[in-house]
């Protein structure tokens, strides 16, 4: 699945992969793990949460407990960040912080030092599993929320290494939810796949935030920090923050870790269309849409699971240049609303697998018709 830009002028920004700083060397491996208990989660906030002393005793417990299980992650290339996430050794980080590498340096917040090995990758959502062989007491897992019952506007908390500061904490909220960023997997045709339930957040993320946790007030991780979107350079060239961070959910996680750590990869279910990130006005009135909202079909792949179901893209010509009408209007999925196609996406990948079945329901002009869909693996 993969998205067409919209026929509107748009501000293209520029989408910083939160890219790494320079490390020293690494240093031996340690003994062989054993078995430990997760961290507790912290507290939430009793009593009046307006009360400032009572939201910083939070914030700071919060850190004294999740920090131990954040770690910095050393390559050649540069520094990024992760977390431990089982007693068994294996550590979540982003795939761009270990791009090229197959062993890498982790640094715990004691100042213990291991190599660990890559041990599976997935393009499409950036993530990637170290596995380090440490003393127990080294380990600190840490627990995983639940990114689906997320609002905007609740509190969150990034700990990571930005330029190298280790163990860095900043404090923000949650300013979106269900973004889509463009995945690193390119498909057949040459177009990139997308990557989908991105949270975007205020708090301050910078180069080598990458792989880090961002945790609900509970201690909870909630997501993987992934990139920001800014026009703001430092003196060196790094991309710097200007409140707008992404960060891969905690759902995605539990979703695509688990096959990372077995198989080493992750597959992604495959429906085969394409269509607008967004409809003006204009675009809805040339194809005689009867919706403001849903994912108008722009391109269905031949031979894939959408053109075997019979979704329908546009083919008649409008009174806009390039623009097609006669296309399915994806209104919804699975019984749930659809309102954009990043929505659609966001479901597909966070609930579905290939092999599963989906019911689209299309407008097809004034007829409403629901599509059962078998879905496909990305090509």
């Amino acid at each position: 699945m993969n998205k067409k830009k919209s026929i509107l002028a748009f501000v293209v920004l520029t989408l910083a992969i939160l890219a790494c700083q320079a490390a020293p060397a690494a240093q031996p491996a340690a003994a062989t793990i054993e078995v430990v208990e997760n961290v507790e989660a912290v507290a939430p906030i009793s009593g009046d949460i307006t009360n400032p002393a009572a939201e910083g005793e939070v914030l700071v417990a919060l850190f004294d407990r999740a920090s131990l299980g954040t770690v910095a992650i050393i390559t050649d290339q540069g520094q990024g960040s992760g977390f431990v996430y089982d007693a068994l050794g294996h550590i979540v980080t982003n795939f761009h912080v270990i791009e090229g590498a197959n062993t890498v340096e982790v640094r715990f917040t004691s100042g213990f030092m291991a190599y660990g090995t890559v041990i599976g990758t997935d393009l499409d959502s950036d993530l990637a599993i170290v596995k380090v062989d440490v003393p127990a007491e080294e380990l600190h897992p840490l627990p995983l929320g639940d990114s689906s019952v997320l609002k905007v506007g609740q509190t969150v908390v990034a700990i990571g290494n930005p330029f190298g500061l280790n163990s860095t904490m900043t404090v923000g909220i949650i300013s979106a939810l269900g973004r889509t960023l463009d995945s690193i997997h390119e498909s057949p045709d040459g177009n990139v796949f997308t990557a989908g339930d991105i949270i975007q957040t205020d708090a301050a993320i910078n180069p080598g935030n990458s792989g880090g946790p961002l945790f609900n007030i509970l201690g909870e991780v909630i997501g993987v920090n992934r990139a920001i979107n800014t026009f703001n350079v430092n003196q060196d060239g790094n991309p710097v923050n200007s409140g707008i961070g992404f960060a891969i959910s905690s759902n995605m996680i539990k979703r695509v870790v688990p096959g990372l750590i077995e198989f080493g990869e992750y597959d992604y279910p495959y429906l085969g269309v394409s269509s607008f990130d967004s409809l003006s006005l204009d675009v809805i009135n040339a194809l005689g849409l009867k919706s403001y909202t849903g994912a108008y079909v722009t391109e269905v792949i031949p031979g894939g699971p959408a053109d075997q179901a019979g979704l329908q893209k546009g083919t008649v010509k409008t009174n806009i240049p390039g623009l097609l009408g006669g296309g399915d209007l994806i209104i919804g999925i699975d019984e749930r609303e659809v309102r954009t196609f990043d929505e659609m996406l966001s479901y597909l990948i966070t609930n579905k697998g290939p092999g599963d079945t989906v019911v689209l329901t299309v407008l097809r002009g004034e007829e409403k018709v629901d599509l059962t869909i078998t879905l496909g693996k990305r090509p």
